[in-house]
């Protein structure tokens, strides 16, 4: 069952890093200006090393495992303030959040098949904060040796 679950979580962060990695690279191609292409840098870098880590993960192999959980911790949060915003997901994610308003209610959303980088320095007038439950889900299973 280990093995399943391992060579599941590989083939979604092999999925997400490159369909990641295939849409971050237009735009780094793109002239634009100097904060786009820096962002772009780290979204294409993050989306490499998700690519990376899912390939040595399907090789079973002890760093794998190690950079899997790295990548599982990286598309954990769900932040979106009017400071900061920051949210990645690659191949899949169920994201579990609330809005930090009255009345506070939870929300739950979902993808499959898709990848989401968002890092800005400057957010929505309303306060998110959340964690995607399914870079949880697959962080516990990496750590069930």
């Amino acid at each position: 069952m280990r093995l399943i679950l391992f060579r599941l979580i590989g083939i979604l962060e092999i999925a997400g890093g490159f369909y990641g990695m295939a849409n971050w690279l237009p735009r780094l191609l793109a002239f634009g200006p100097l904060r786009t292409a820096a962002i772009g840098l780290v979204a294409f870098a993050l989306y490499a090393f998700v690519l990376i880590a899912g390939v040595l993960l399907l090789e079973n192999s002890e760093r794998g495992v190690r950079l899997s959980s790295v990548a599982q911790l990286l598309q954990l949060p769900l932040i979106a303030t009017p400071i900061l915003s920051y949210a990645l997901h690659c191949g899949a994610c169920i994201d579990l959040f609330a809005a930090l308003h009255i009345p506070t209610r939870p929300e739950l959303s979902w993808a499959f098949g898709s990848q989401r980088f968002v890092l800005e320095f400057s957010g929505p007038a309303t306060s998110r904060l959340g964690v995607n439950v399914l870079a949880l889900l697959s962080w516990m299973v990496l750590k069930l040796r």
